[in-house]
């Protein structure tokens, strides 16, 4: 179903649908960031920290896109669409001198139980709202909830990266997996920044 072919009592429950998603994702998140401080600090993991920061962009990501859900005007939307843009710039620059530094020095986290349980069910979270938005953002034909569904994704993805790189450290020994996980961070905010500076959302 297009956005031109949805009613006007339908686009209301599809934008009351798409704020109630923003909102679950929000709370998680909220929650995340307290627990992901605490895990990252005991463990000195700087995949867990740049997750954090991760959780941190997808509030404000969150926040924006309800903001936008609640108003009109493609201005709005412009102005929702970069603030996700220059959010996920500055997360990319922070995590590419905190990883450089810890690959540099070769600095070693401590993995913990912890860190897998809450990145495990971040993943499955964060892959299931990214769906629920996907959808909702093509039926209202909506860019900004659209580019918010893939930062979730991305969340979700990340989320899987970091739990690899705790679970190859724990397993393996392979210390550098935990840095390295923060770069794939790095990556992936880099590209959706990228995405949204040059209008790709579309």
């Amino acid at each position: 179903m297009t956005a031109a072919a949805v009613n006007d009592p339908a686009r209301r429950r599809l934008i009351r649908f798409g704020i109630g998603l923003e909102a679950i994702t929000l709370g998680w998140n909220v929650v995340g960031v307290v627990v992901l401080a605490v895990l990252a600090y005991t463990s000195a993991s700087v995949a867990l920290l740049g997750f954090g920061l991760d959780s941190l962009i997808e509030i404000g990501a969150s926040t924006v896109v309800i903001w936008e859900l609640t108003g009109t005007g493609e201005q709005r939307q412009r102005v929702a669409l970069r603030l996700i843009g220059v959010a996920f710039v500055l997360l990319a620059l922070y995590l590419l001198v905190q990883a450089g530094l810890a690959l540099l020095m070769g600095h070693r986290a401590t993995p913990t139980p912890g860190g897998a349980a809450w990145t495990g069910a971040t993943a499955v979270a964060m892959f299931a709202l990214a769906y629920g938005k996907s959808r909702t953002g093509r039926r209202l034909g909506n860019p900004v909830l659209l580019t918010e569904g893939r930062v979730t994704l991305v969340d979700g993805i990340l989320a899987t990266a970091v739990l690899a790189g705790i679970a190859l450290d724990a397993l393996l020994g392979w210390w550098w997996a935990d840095p390295v996980a923060g770069l794939v961070i790095v990556a992936y905010a880099a590209r959706e920044a990228v995405q949204i500076f040059r209008g790709d959302h579309d």
